[in-house]
């Protein structure tokens, strides 16, 4: 049977990261991907963390913007706030030039991989795929494995122990237009990025939707916690469109590229590393329940793996147990609330005017909202706690 030290099954932001890094450390690694070409069928919004391109050596040819600031909008007012700036890109350079860098440190990146199985045996872990090019099953024996296959992961029957009682209730509906206009849109357009949340007059529901500039295109696309058939899902979004188009490029011709998918907004699963497999990124559940975003997340998961199956070479402890308390010690805490935070939001969403206000009063809030909690400090904690304490009791008379 072939073997590796190192499977990672899924090849975005966290796979591509962890195979990248743990090849670049030595450790013997193979990718397994579904798709026939890395991040050709992925819907995202592709927004990126300033500093992203720096914090994971990825070069800035993949940025097509870097808008200065966000507006989250309500059907009341929009607000703005400066980013930093962010940065936009495409999934598919995102992901691809990630692949690309993987294979140029060792790894061996294989698409049109599905991934089947996994079984635990006393000298490693073998996992089935199917190669869908040679239309057979395949298995491969590795010493650690990585699960990364984004908000698609059906782990229950891979592992009891990653098992996620709440994860159908977190999946959310996703839709989303690549606009390509025949002129440029208006020149605002292309410096900030643009989150909304309202009640669809139609549906009751709650939507979050978006408009982010590209360099050649908008992704303009929303997001609804449920399943909706196909149908009512483009008519909400068609809705949204009409209203950007109004406001960005009125009278301009364009053509449109259409994207549909689950992605996830529930909470983290409880647990995400036994014995030798690790699950990162958005089948961790590692999203920000806010905005939909987790490639910050799932980048930074696949470097905690690749650190920690690296590390393993020196020692006899199991990985998977140092790669979960470093991603639980990052991530979960900020997840978990806010998680909370929305739902809260939703039930009335008049609440989310009460946050956007207090934030544009309070720049110091807003900022320590953006940061990874593990780096904050004894007074930082203490000004989020009060701030925190303050929106509480106004969301609760509202």
């Amino acid at each position: 049977m072939e073997t590796t030290d190192f499977l990672v099954v899924g090849c975005g932001p966290a796979g591509g990261t962890a195979a990248r890094e743990a090849a670049r450390r030595g450790v013997a690694t193979v990718v397994l991907e579904r798709d026939s070409v890395v991040g050709a069928k992925r819907v995202c919004a592709a927004g990126l963390r300033p500093g992203f391109c720096e914090d994971f050596d990825v070069p800035r040819s993949i940025v097509h913007l870097d808008p200065a600031t966000i507006t989250l909008s309500t059907a009341q007012k929009t607000y703005a706030f400066s980013v930093g700036p962010a940065h936009t890109t495409t999934r598919e350079e995102l992901d691809g030039t990630i692949a690309g860098l993987a294979r140029a440190e060792g790894a061996d990146v294989r698409t049109g991989a599905l991934f089947r199985s996994l079984e635990r045996q006393t000298d490693g872990i073998v996992v089935e795929y199917a190669d869908m090019q040679a239309g057979v099953r395949k298995r491969i024996k590795a010493r650690n494995v990585f699960l990364a296959q984004g908000s698609s992961a059906r782990l229950d029957e891979v592992e009891p122990r990653f098992r996620h009682a709440g994860w159908n209730a977190g999946l959310i509906t996703c839709f989303q237009y690549r606009v390509y206009p025949e002129r440029p849109a208006v020149p605002a357009t292309y410096s900030s990025l643009e989150m909304h949340y309202y009640v669809s007059p139609t549906s009751g529901r709650n939507v979050i939707a978006w408009m982010f500039p590209k360099r050649d295109h908008l992704s303009i696309g929303l997001g609804i916690q449920a399943k909706m058939p196909g149908a009512e899902l483009r008519a909400e979004t068609d809705a949204f469109l009409a209203t950007v188009e109004r406001r960005l490029f009125p009278g301009i011709a364009y053509t449109v590229r259409e994207e549909g998918n689950l992605l996830y907004g529930g909470l983290p699963r409880a647990s995400i590393g036994a014995d030798g497999v690790m699950v990162g990124g958005t089948a961790a559940g590692l999203v920000d329940a806010t905005t939909g975003e987790g490639i910050h997340e799932a980048a930074t998961t696949g470097r905690f793996a690749a650190e920690a199956v690296a590390g393993a070479r020196t020692r006899t402890a199991d990985p998977a147990a140092s790669y979960e308390r470093a991603v639980k010690g990052a991530f979960y805490g900020r997840l978990r609330h806010r998680h909370k935070l929305m739902t809260l939001l939703e039930r009335k969403p008049i609440r989310f005017d009460l946050l956007f206000a207090q934030l544009e009063d309070a720049p110091r809030f807003y900022e320590l909202l953006q940061r990874d909690r593990n780096t904050f400090g004894a007074w930082e904690w203490m000004y989020l706690y009060l701030q925190a304490a303050k929106f509480s009791l106004r969301a609760l008379r509202a």
